[in-house]
């Protein structure tokens, strides 16, 4: 075998050594996906490397490559799209053109990455929330929020509670020609979270008379205390979200600190003060049996109180609405829960879901078994995936039975 026989011959080992990524039997369109994740396992790489040369903070490096799928405002035969803002707050408006006699439903979208990265301007999002605008008959505001690592909480939440509050005034409904009566908050990932947090926030806040019809949460983020729990476990390296990347997330949404990162990464992070909350996100009580698997409920390691003093955000409902009590969550509307079996956040949405039915509220929950996390975002060329439109379909058809 000549030199450069070999040379090629072990470019395409190493090559397809890179890509091969072992994925569970039931995922479809395993090879696509597994170019999909090695494109992601790069950029993670390359951001991590710019971050250890001091060239570029590493969530910066992913909100870079992320800007490059971003779309402008493009209106078509069926739906309007802007650009504007709610009470300063960017937002990216889809109003329907067909004509009706009848008030409009309505949707306020959180788009996901981890409160650091991602955009409503992103083409999936874009296509979300075209679809479901054009096939509810329904305005969709999505909400363009200040990201991490240069605002950290509370700057989120208060984005998007800023901009469903100004929403729900009978003047702009009105304006948009939407019915009171018919509205909904959903998001996917940090987005569920977001969408989870402010539907709570809007109980107790006596300014708002018009409430919330439904709320749709997609595979999201729902607590701060145990990232350990049997599905961070069992999808510690799981394509799109390993464990590690979702750590960081949530570190990165209150500091850039460091040591909170590493105290989270090794599930030591929550003072004993703080142990009281453990009740609400105690997987052992919350978690079908199907779910625990061979997994022992261990009780939790706590960690320094120099974390709750100075990050408290950590231990905030608004951050982590698991550890909202079941008071508040008795107030909460008509809920959607989308788990995706092969995600590290998969048992967080399944808590809330247990919580939620204890509590007296009416779920429907989609836990889709061959499903990855961040699916939804693989719904456009060239990394459309047939998952991604499944479950698209499947909680737009939920919408529009519901709303």
């Amino acid at each position: 075998m000549g030199t450069k026989s070999l040379f090629l011959l072990t470019a395409v080992v190493l090559v397809a050594y890179y890509v091969y990524t072992p994925l569970p039997e039931n995922i479809e369109e395993r090879w696509k996906l597994m170019l999909i994740s090695a494109g992601f396992r790069s950029v993670g790489h390359m951001a991590g490397l710019a971050e250890q040369l001091g060239l570029m903070h590493y969530m910066e490096v992913l909100m870079m490559i992320t800007s490059y799928e971003y779309v402008p405002p493009t209106s078509d035969e069926n739906v309007t799209v802007t650009d504007t803002e709610f009470e300063n707050v960017p937002v990216r408006l889809y109003v329907p053109r067909k004509q009706s006699s009848e008030l409009k439903r309505a949707v306020i979208y959180i788009h996901g990455g981890g409160w650091c990265v991602g955009g409503s301007a992103m083409e999936p999002y874009d296509l979300l929330s075209r679809w479901t605008s054009n096939k509810l008959n329904a305005v969709v505001v999505s909400v363009e929020y200040r990201l991490a690592p240069k605002y950290h909480f509370p700057a989120q939440f208060e984005d998007v509670y800023m901009v469903l509050k100004f929403f729900l005034q009978n003047n702009i409904l009105a304006q948009y020609g939407v019915d009171p009566s018919r509205i909904s908050v959903a998001g996917d990932s940090s987005g569920g979270n977001l969408a989870a947090a402010v539907a709570q926030e809007l109980l107790d806040d006596p300014e708002v008379k018009i409430k919330l019809k439904t709320q749709a949460l997609l595979y999201p983020a729902l607590q701060t205390l145990d990232l350990d729990l049997p599905s961070y476990q069992d999808n510690e390296d799981k394509p799109i979200l390993p464990k590690s990347l979702m750590v960081r997330f949530w570190s990165e949404y209150f500091t850039n600190d460091t040591s909170l990162n590493e105290a989270m990464a090794s599930n030591s992070h929550v003072p004993e003060e703080s142990s009281h909350l453990f009740a609400f996100v105690n997987w052992s009580n919350w978690l079908p049996e199907k779910f625990k698997k061979d997994h022992t409920y261990k009780g939790p390691i706590y960690g320094s109180s120099k974390f709750g003093e100075k990050y408290p955000g950590f231990l905030d409902p608004r951050a982590a609405p698991l550890l909202a009590d079941n008071v508040k969550l008795q107030g909460l509307p008509l809920t959607y829960v989308l788990t995706c079996q092969h995600d590290v956040l998969r048992d967080d949405g399944i808590m809330y879901v247990s919580r939620l039915r204890e509590a007296g509220i009416q779920v429907t929950h989609d836990h889709i078994e061959d499903a990855f996390h961040g699916a939804l975002m693989f719904i456009t060329s060239p990394t459309n995936l047939a998952l991604g439109h499944r479950l698209a379909n499947k909680y737009i058809a939920w919408l529009d039975l519901n709303l």
